[in-house]
């Protein structure tokens, strides 16, 4: 028994026929015309498309050596139950995620030694500053926080994270469109014209950072990157002297799934750069992504905690130790914010009083 071949239109998703007369594909529906060869090749490249496959070697972190495990102490927060880890002369009095007590648990047992890590450059000083700075230039601030708050605590800790370092063989076909106006003494045209464009490609991505921690906010980490991995050196415990370090408890495993999504993203930001220019519009219809040589790092990165207080109110901030990027929420004075609505009330209206008058006239 014979089989019926029915093929799908791309633009509405129409049953399409030949049409002899137009010696192309056609749909009924939407009248959109296809090239045979052009349809049938992009039918087969679709038919043979491969599910996204990720490949990471496992064999990832080193062991602290005896040596390097007595020389390091852990903290535990009583509010938060977050782990920190300092050298041996440490003394931490307070958590620098919460701002609550921390003792001292015990020595370091069951983490991986970080390979690399990225010394502070700013000191508590810089970081200090950079608030004042960073307060001083919020018009709707409250003219009393930068007064009253008192700063309780400004930490600094190193943050772990996971550096991700894989090729990628990418493949992803795009809906595109350009559109065409012209007009006459009667009236305005605009053209548009439908294209399927595919894109495959090869390339490299290193140093993808995931945040190993789950106390430390992922958004607020990735507001104050990024870090220059060329200053990451050779990880010694020598480092910690006068800071903390919270201890990963997001593994290597738990990460792939972000670290491939970040990859999948930017490779399709990669091919779709390649076309956006010829085109009035770009979008992504499918894609395929294939990494292997896949491998990751464990890294301590530099990072200033500062707690303050306003009106009963805890808000944090964070600094990176290492280029001075700053974020944190700030409380809003409420009556600057609605001057500023009044403000731009009684100009709309005003506007909407000029152009009245105008069409009067007209």
């Amino acid at each position: 028994m014979s089989d019926i071949l029915e093929y799908k239109c791309p633009c509405c998703g129409g049953a399409i026929s030949f049409n002899a007369d137009a010696q192309k594909l056609k749909c009924p529906y939407c009248d959109s015309e296809f090239d045979v060869q052009a349809f049938l090749k992009q039918d087969e490249r679709l038919n043979k498309q491969q599910p996204d496959t990720f490949q990471w070697d496992e064999n990832t972190g080193r062991e602290w050596s005896d040596d390097e495990r007595d020389k390091i102490s852990v903290f535990v927060c009583k509010s938060c139950a977050g782990e920190i880890v300092g050298d041996e002369n440490t003394a931490a009095t307070a958590c620098p995620y919460c701002g609550n007590p921390v003792v001292m648990s015990g020595r370091l047992s069951g983490v991986l030694k970080p390979d690399f890590v990225i010394p502070f450059k700013l000191d508590k000083n810089a970081a200090k500053q950079t608030l004042k700075n960073y307060v001083g230039k919020k018009k709707f601030a409250p003219r009393s926080f930068k007064t009253e708050n008192r700063l309780e605590e400004v930490k600094g800790l190193y943050v772990p994270f996971w550096l991700f370092d894989t090729d990628s063989d990418a493949a992803v076909s795009f809906g595109a469109t350009k559109v065409t106006h012209w007009s006459d003494s009667n009236y305005e045209y605009t053209k548009t014209d439908y294209y399927d464009v595919y894109r495959e490609g090869s390339m490299r991505f290193e140093h993808i950072p995931v945040d190993g921690s789950s106390k430390m906010a992922d958004d607020l980490m990735e507001s104050i990157e990024p870090f220059d991995f060329k200053e990451a050196v050779d990880f010694q415990t020598a480092y910690l002297a006068g800071y903390l370090a919270d201890k990963y408890d997001v593994t290597m495993e738990n990460s792939v799934d972000r670290a491939n999504a970040r990859v999948k993203s930017s490779s399709e930001q990669v091919l779709a750069a390649t076309i956006k220019a010829s085109y009035t519009s770009v979008t992504k219809k499918s894609s395929t992504v294939r990494t292997q040589n896949g491998k990751a790092k464990y890294v301590l990165y530099p990072v200033w905690l500062l707690n303050t207080t306003y009106k009963d109110k805890q808000y944090t901030f964070a600094m990176n130790g290492q280029t001075g990027k700053f974020v944190g929420d700030l409380p809003v004075d409420k009556g600057k914010l609605a001057l500023l609505f009044t403000g731009l009330t009684a100009a709309l209206s005003t506007i909407s009083f000029l152009v009245g008058m105008l069409l009067d006239l007209i």
